[in-house]
């Protein structure tokens, strides 16, 4: 038996439209992922960027060692956090709190955890500089409050 014309037609009614509907609704999602994917490729490429200028400053802060031709107690002396008057050290820390530093490098206020960078020397010439930085979106107190990136070097005179 064939159904009357009509009576296909009503069964068939709203589908067109149904079928529109769940193919916005997929492109919408692929729409979102999309966005979704550019807000985290942002935030890693910013991370990215915070990493590299702490590596470059760090770097420079052992370049400087090295061109100071001092030895192990004069590293100690003048280059360590421990030292209370250095201006190259002074120098370099106003560096990385400065416009073209790290973001959030601030000492210990407050209930703020302290994001200064920390450099030590050992008596037998290696370098540790821990660098600190807190981006906006970071908490000021706690675990996981700040990024870290510690560069070690051994600058050693030969006798």
């Amino acid at each position: 038996m064939n159904r009357p014309p009509n009576t296909t037609a009503r069964a068939q009614a709203g589908v067109m439209l149904l079928e529109a509907l769940i193919g916005i609704l997929i492109f919408s999602l692929g729409i979102l992922s999309l966005v979704a994917l550019q807000a985290t490729s942002i935030q890693l490429t910013s991370d990215a960027k915070f990493r590299t200028d702490a590596s470059l400053l760090a770097n420079r802060l052992i370049g400087q060692m090295w061109a100071s031709g001092l030895n192990t107690a004069g590293l100690q002396a003048q280059f360590s956090t421990a030292c209370t008057d250095c201006t190259t050290y002074n120098a370099w820390l106003a560096d990385v709190q400065g416009i073209d530093g790290l973001p959030g490098v601030v000492a210990a206020s407050g209930g703020v955890d302290a994001t200064l960078p920390v450099v030590t020397v050992d008596n037998t010439g290696q370098v540790v500089i821990t660098m600190f930085w807190r981006t906006p979106q970071m908490a000021t107190s706690g675990a996981n409050s700040s990024h870290r990136h510690v560069v070690v070097s051994q600058i050693v005179r030969n006798p």
